[in-house]
């Protein structure tokens, strides 16, 4: 019954809901055909001549048990809403008594109107006694199943109310990482703005033209950054083309002493990845090693699927080797690895080493999403 809300209104069912109503329909039909089908040895036994009388006694019984069920859900649900608003106890369990009053007439009359029905049809002789007769012989028993509903629908109470603290807990925690991921992000463009801001200081008073064409490459990158970060997620053949003006300012500052290579291969490239991705470990590639190098410096950015399925993408310096403990506090590398930690989890890591020959590699890693559809 989770559709029913915990003010004891049935809300809108989707499709999933509708099964579990109908698999409550079931288990309602199979538990009076089992008790049925246990009466119908007793009643065999004492000689019975009808065989389908036991069967009509519990399931009349148990039909009429089904719908007073969610009834009795919303009543407890509105019960115990008034009591969690201040109500009293006293009122509470005087609610319930009146319920369990209610249930039992309401059983009784439900059920022994559809057998009377029944045996109107059969032309069979059917006399259970006097109306407080047989009250007084379903009450005990309607109390007890009183009792036992109420505890099962206080139950499925707390289960559902559980449900919705971890949906808006789950909606709080998602609201949280988009605001992190979303102030991460916004820490990336001053980071590598301010250093193309110098650049151009530097040469806007002997260069003319090369400043100019320094701000050009600026304007389309901070044009494709802003676009790239509004999505939040690119194929890492846009991200590859987001990181292309950035180089292009690179070059137009190192010159011959910069020297960039991509290799990504094209299942890599239709893979899923945050937006700015990559401009964190170029710059620093670019910054820690091109700038404290006197000679040329390859820059590469390589990429690749791998078994999970993973993407594999690595920024390898041919300059400086890092020594262990440098970087760990740079803005870009701590932000790149809060947002793969924040949307991935464990599944993402981010390492910093040596590469082979000298110089620094820094590898990402993350699910390949995209990969599968590609």
């Amino acid at each position: 019954m989770p559709a029913i809300a915990l003010s004891g209104r049935a809300t809108a069912a989707p499709v999933s809901q509708r099964a579990l109503w109908a698999g409550y329909a079931a288990i309602v039909l199979v538990v009076g055909l089992l008790q049925g089908l246990a009466e119908l040895q007793h009643y065999l036994e004492r000689g019975g001549q009808h065989p389908w009388e036991p069967l009509l006694w519990e399931l009349s019984s148990v039909v009429c048990m089904g719908p007073l069920g969610v009834a009795v859900y919303r009543w407890h649900a509105r019960a115990w809403q008034r009591l969690q608003a201040g109500g009293g106890r006293l009122a509470f369990l005087g609610r319930h008594v009146l319920g369990a009053l209610a249930y039992a007439v309401l059983h009784v009359s439900g059920m022994f109107a559809l057998r009377f029905g029944v045996y109107a049809l059969t032309a069979v002789a059917y006399e259970p006694g006097g109306p407080l007769k047989v009250m007084a012989y379903e009450l005990g028993k309607d109390l007890v199943s009183y009792t036992v509903m109420v505890a099962v629908c206080h139950g499925l109470l707390l289960l559902f109310a559980e449900q919705q603290r971890q949906r808006e807990l789950a909606r709080l925690r998602a609201e949280l990482a988009e605001a992190q991921l979303a102030r991460l992000a916004e820490q990336i463009q001053p980071h590598f703005l301010f250093n193309t801001l110098n650049l151009i200081s530097s040469v806007m008073y002997e260069d003319v033209p090369r400043a100019d064409r320094i701000l050009c490459d600026l304007a389309t990158l901070l044009r494709q950054a802003l676009a790239a970060e509004q999505a939040g997620r690119h194929a890492l053949d846009e991200e590859l083309a987001l990181v292309q003006p950035y180089l292009s300012l690179m070059q137009a500052r190192f010159g011959e002493r910069l020297v960039v290579e991509v290799d990504v291969s094209p299942a890599a490239r239709v893979c899923q990845v945050p937006a700015l991705l990559l401009i964190s470990p170029v710059e620093n590639a670019i910054k820690h090693d091109v700038a404290q190098s006197s000679g040329p410096v390859r820059v590469t950015v390589r990429g690749e699927l791998r078994p999970g399925p993973l993407l594999w993408l690595q920024v390898q310096n041919s300059g400086v080797t890092p020594t262990r403990g440098e970087r760990e506090g740079a803005i870009g590398l701590a932000n790149t690895r809060a947002r793969l930690q924040a949307l991935y989890g464990d599944t993402a890591s981010v390492t910093l080493d040596a590469a082979p020959g000298g110089g620094g590699q820094l590898t990402l890693i993350l699910p390949a999403q995209g990969a599968v559809a590609a």
